[in-house]
C-alpha cells in the first residue's frame, strides 16, 4: 500500500513539474495551512498540508548578544570620587565618562568636552562641554555636574582615594589639608570658595543649576603651570554622578544600580553585590552606542574561572599563571591567548611606621634577598618580568640603567648585620634585642596560598627568618591596603598607568599625602623636587626632573620593586574588535569597549 502511494505521488510531482513549465512562476510558499486534493489508489481524497516554512522560521533563534567577564574580586567601592582600584574603575568607565578621554594610542582626545584650551603660562584651564549632552535617562548634563564632581573629589569629607591628584587646583590643597573640625560655617565656606572650579555660561556668568542649557564652560584655576591637567580630566574623579542621587542613596549609594545614572557606553541594568552586575547599552551615549550587552562576575578563583570558561560560561577571563602551560597545549586555547605588554608595578610594599620596616637595612635586605627572576620564572611562569624601578619599560622615565637592591643574597644578610639585627631560631631579633614577628598579609586563594609560600620559603632561604602568612578576603584585603591604619606591615601591590606620563607614576603616587601614605612614606626632598617637575612646561628638563626624583625614591628602598605585568587574557573568537593597550588593567579591550561586537552566529 506504501509504495503505491510513493509512486503515485510521484508521478503526480512530475506532472506537476511539466504543467508548471507553462504557467506564471511560482510564488514563494508561506507558511499555511492547505487542503491538497490528491488520488490515492484510483480514489481521490483530500489531505492536510503544512506549506514549506519561511527561512526565518526555520532558523534558530537569535542568541542574545553579550559579553560575559570574569572580573575576579568584587570593588570595595564604586563611587567615582572614592575609587582607586582598578575592579572599582572597571565599573566607573563602563557608567561615566570624564571631560576627556584617552584614545586607543592613549592619546587625550575630548570626551563630554568638545574641546580645552590653556593660558599662556598653563595656570588656567578652560574646558567647552558638548552642547547638549545628556545623562544615560535623558536627563541634561552640563558645566554645573563637573563642577560639583570635581569639588566633592577636593572635599575632605569625602575623604576620597584619589582626592591628591587635584591638588593642583588654585585653592584644593588649603580646603582639603586644613583641619575643619575647629573651623566655623563662615570660615569652611571661605576655603571652599576658594578653589578655582567655576561652571559659565558664553558670557562668563556663574551657572544656576543643572538645569541650566547654556551652562558649557567649565574653568579651572591651577596653583602653578600643570599641562598634563586636561589628561587628569580623563579620570574617574571627575565623572559627573549626580548629586541628589549620591544624597538619596547615602552612604552605599553606589551599591545600588537606581543610583548609578552616568553618560558613559553602558548602563548599570542590575547589580547583585559580589554576584555579578548587568550592564545594557547606554542609549543616549553621544560617540558610540554599544552593540551587545555585559556582565560582569566576581569569581576570584582563577583555577575555577579557567574551567567555566573552558565549559564556555564566561567570554573574557584573566590567565593564570598556573594555566599557561595547559593554554598553549591546547591549539584552540593557545589560539584565544591575547597575550601583550601591560602598563603594572608589583611591589613588596613595607610599611614604614611599623617594626623592622622602619628601618632601611631592613627593608634593603629584603629586597636584596628577593629572586624576581625565579618569580618570575617558577612562579608567573614568565607572565610578566623582573623590575628595578617603579616606571616600567616603555613608559615615559623609565630608567634602565637602574640597577640597585636586586637580588644579592650576601648583601642581603650583610643589611641585616649592618643595622644590628641578629636571626635566632627563625625570629629577627633587633638590635634592641627583642625579637620582631613579620607577618605577610595576603587576599585569600588557593594559588594565592601557593605563590605566599613561595615566597617566604625563598626569604626563610637567604634570610633565616620564619615569616608568617596571614590570608584575608579579597575585598577586605583591598579595604586594609586603602588605610595607613590598617595597611599589613608586609603586602604586594600594583600600580597600573592612568595616562602615559611620569608625573602619573611620580607625583601622583608618592607625594606626600598620596599613595605612598598609605605605607607611611613620607620625603619632603621628593615632594619639592616632583613639584618643580610638575610646573615645568618645557619638555626636556621636566624630564630630567623625574629621572632625578625616580633615582631619590630609590635611594631609601621604600618597596622592593619586583615585577611589571604583562597582560594576559583568554578571548573567545566570537568577541570581536577588541583594541589591546597596556593600559587594559580591568580586562582586555575594555579603554574602548564600543569597538567590541559579539558575532552570536558562532557561539555554541
Amino acid at each position: 500500500m506504501r509504495s503505491k502511494f510513493l509512486v503515485l505521488a510521484g508521478l503526480l510531482i512530475v506532472a506537476s513539474m511539466i504543467l508548471g513549465a507553462c504557467q506564471p512562476a511560482p510564488v514563494a510558499p508561506t507558511p499555511e495551512t492547505i487542503i491538497q486534493t490528491v488520488i490515492v489508489e484510483g480514489e481521490v481524497v483530500e489531505v492536510v498540508v503544512t506549506a514549506t516554512p519561511s527561512a526565518e522560521e526555520m532558523a534558530e533563534p537569535e542568541k542574545d548578544a553579550l559579553l560575559r567577564v570574569n572580573l575576579g574580586s568584587y570593588p570595595d567601592t564604586i563611587d567615582p570620587q572614592k575609587s582607586s582600584f582598578v575592579n572599582e574603575i572597571a565599573h566607573l568607565k563602563l557608567m561615566y565618562e570624564g571631560l576627556t578621554r584617552q584614545d586607543n594610542d592613549l592619546v587625550t582626545v575630548p570626551a563630554a568636552a568638545e574641546s580645552w584650551e590653556y593660558n599662556e603660562d598653563a595656570t588656567v584651564l578652560t574646558f567647552k562641554i558638548r552642547e547638549g549632552l545628556t545623562y544615560s535617562d535623558g536627563s541634561l548634563l552640563n558645566a554645573k555636574r563637573f563642577e560639583y564632581s570635581l569639588m566633592r573629589n577636593i572635599d575632605p569629607a569625602t575623604a576620597g582615594e584619589y582626592a591628591a591628584i587635584t591638588d593642583d587646583i588654585l585653592g584644593a590643597g588649603a580646603w582639603r589639608y586644613t583641619d575643619t573640625s575647629e573651623l566655623s560655617e563662615e570660615e569652611v565656606a571661605a576655603l571652599r570658595d576658594g578653589v578655582a572650579v567655576h561652571a559659565k555660561d558664553a558670557a562668563g556668568n556663574a551657572c544656576v543649576d543643572y538645569e541650566q542649557t547654556d551652562c558649557l564652560f567649565l574653568e579651572i584655576g591651577l596653583e602653578r603651570s600643570a599641562p598634563y591637567f586636561h589628561t587628569v580630566a580623563s579620570l574617574w574623579v571627575t565623572f559627573p554622578a549626580k548629586e541628589e542621587l549620591i544624597a538619596e542613596g547615602g552612604d552605599i549609594w553606589w551599591n545600588s544600580s537606581k543610583f548609578q545614572i552616568g553618560n558613559g557606553p553602558f548602563v548599570l541594568q542590575n547589580l547583585e553585590p559580589y554576584v555579578r552586575a548587568y550592564f545594557v547599552p547606554n542609549q543616549n551615549y553621544w560617540r558610540n552606542v554599544a552593540a551587545y550587552d555585559l556582565e560582569y562576575r566576581y569569581i576570584t578563583d582563577t583555577a575555577v574561572a579557567f574551567e567555566a570558561y573552558k565549559n564556555n560560561e564566561f567570554d573574557i577571563v584573566p590567565i593564570g599563571a598556573e594555566d599557561l602551560a595547559t593554554i598553549q597545549n591546547d591549539a584552540t586555547l593557545n589560539a584565544e591567548a591575547n597575550i601583550y605588554p601591560g602598563s603594572c608595578t608589583f611591589a613588596v610594599m613595607f610599611h614604614q611606621l611599623k617594626a623592622p620596616f622602619t628601618d632601611q637595612k631592613v627593608r634593603e635586605a629584603f629586597a636584596y634577598a628577593l629572586d624576581r627572576e625565579a618569580w618570575v620564572t617558577d612562579v608567573l611562569n614568565n607572565l610578566g618580568s623582573p623590575t628595578l624601578t617603579w616606571i616600567p619599560k616603555g613608559y615615559p622615565g623609565y630608567d634602565a640603567d637602574e640597577s640597585r637592591w636586586g637580588f644579592d643574597p650576601e648583601k642581603a644578610v650583610q643589611s641585616l648585620a649592618d643595622g644590628g639585627y641578629t636571626v635566632e631560631g627563625g625570629q629577627l631579633i633587633g638590635p634592641d634585642g627583642v625579637a620582631i614577628e613579620i607577618t605577610d598579609t595576603f587576599s585569600d586563594t588557593p594559588r594565592n596560598r601557593t605563590r605566599n609560600e613561595w615566597l617566604v620559603s625563598k626569604w626563610k632561604e637567604v634570610l633565616g627568618i620564619d615569616i608568617k602568612l596571614n590570608p584575608v578576603e579579597s575585598t577586605t584585603y583591598t579595604a586594609l591596603t586603602k588605610d595607613v591604619n590598617t595597611a599589613p606591615q608586609m603586602f604586594i601591590l600594583g600600580w597600573c598607568a592612568d595616562y602615559p606620563d611620569p608625573q602619573n607614576w611620580l607625583s601622583v603616587y608618592w607625594k606626600t599625602g598620596a599613595f605612598g601614605e598609605r605605607i607611611g612614606y613620607s620625603n619632603l626632598e621628593l615632594d619639592d623636587l616632583l613639584q618643580q617637575a610638575d610646573s615645568t612646561i618645557d619638555p626636556e628638563p621636566r624630564m630630567q626632573l623625574y629621572a632625578d626624583a625616580q633615582r631619590m625614591l630609590t635611594d631609601s628602598a621604600p618597596v622592593a620593586f619586583m615585577w611589571n605585568n604583562v597582560n594576559a587574557y583568554l578571548v573567545k573568537p566570537w568577541v570581536k574588535g577588541v583594541v589591546q593597550t597596556p593600559q587594559d588593567s580591568g580586562w582586555v579591550g575594555d579603554n574602548d569597549p564600543t569597538t567590541i561586537t559579539v558575532d552570536t552566529s558562532m557561539m555554541p
